[in-house]
């Protein structure tokens, strides 16, 4: 592969495969944009946050707690709390990110929880015997590379179209950040229809009810998190996916 060159085939798979996000990203990214103007933020600000920050759980928490004057350190460590589930599922991808080449450090950046729920159902090259292509890397970081920049411009297009219509017509932003939830419900059920393993999602969702029922707001994220790893049986955290039949 030569550095630069965009793959037609391998784009159009990527987008393709990332179809399901741009329907939500686009509509929560609106969500967000509508959000920043509601809180009588610059539209550019939706810009700046969603190419520079990323996060779109973070992102929706960042102006609440702005328009609240809480203090940077206040914002830092919620962040911190709100965002540190990406340490749970990034290790599982440290491998694959390894053998990505230079696009390792832009696949990081932008492993979001719905980019990381497309990219985790790829099945690994190493299962299947495939070794490197030409230039020492595979086909699979290219795709990885897409889908990943496909959906940030899903969420920037979203979040930059929301700010600037909020600017400039009034609505009504009660209620919006439920968005990101019902995209979080979609995501998880097209993932139950695609692998077809239903015990890790019953366990972790009892483990996020357990711990919203027993343990306080601000610990029953990390709780349930740790909670469904150690009860998940080992066949359902190993077990590769069956990948889709649109692989590039």
């Amino acid at each position: 592969m030569k550095k630069g060159r965009v793959h037609p085939a391998v784009f159009a798979a990527a987008l393709k495969y990332s179809v399901p996000v741009l329907l939500g990203y686009l509509a929560i990214g609106l969500a967000f944009g509508l959000l920043i103007a509601g809180a009588a933020y610059p539209w550019w600000l939706a810009l700046v946050m969603s190419l520079v920050m990323y996060a779109g759980a973070g992102q929706y928490i960042a102006v609440g707690l702005f328009a609240a004057g809480t203090t940077l350190w206040e914002v830092l460590l919620v962040q911190l709390v709100v965002n540190a589930r990406h340490m749970a599922y990034g290790i599982s991808m440290l491998k694959r990110f390894r053998q990505a080449g230079p696009y390792k450090y832009y696949l990081i950046f932008a492993l979001t929880d719905e980019t990381f729920a497309l990219l985790s159902s790829l099945p690994d090259p190493a299962e299947r015997g495939e070794g490197p292509a030409a230039g020492g890397v595979s086909p699979e970081p290219l795709f990885m590379f897409y889908v990943s920049l496909l959906n940030q411009g899903y969420w920037v297009a979203g979040s930059v179209i929301g700010a600037i219509a909020g600017s400039l017509l009034p609505f009504n932003t009660e209620g919006i950040g439920f968005a990101l939830t019902a995209l979080f419900v979609v995501l998880m059920i097209e993932q139950m229809l695609r692998v077809r393993r239903p015990g890790v999602f019953v366990v972790s969702a009892l483990a996020a009810a357990l711990a919203v029922v027993f343990l306080p707001a601000r610990l029953s994220l990390l709780s349930a998190l740790a909670l469904a790893l150690a009860l998940t049986p080992p066949a359902e955290k190993l077990s590769a996916p069956r990948p889709p039949e649109d692989r590039p």
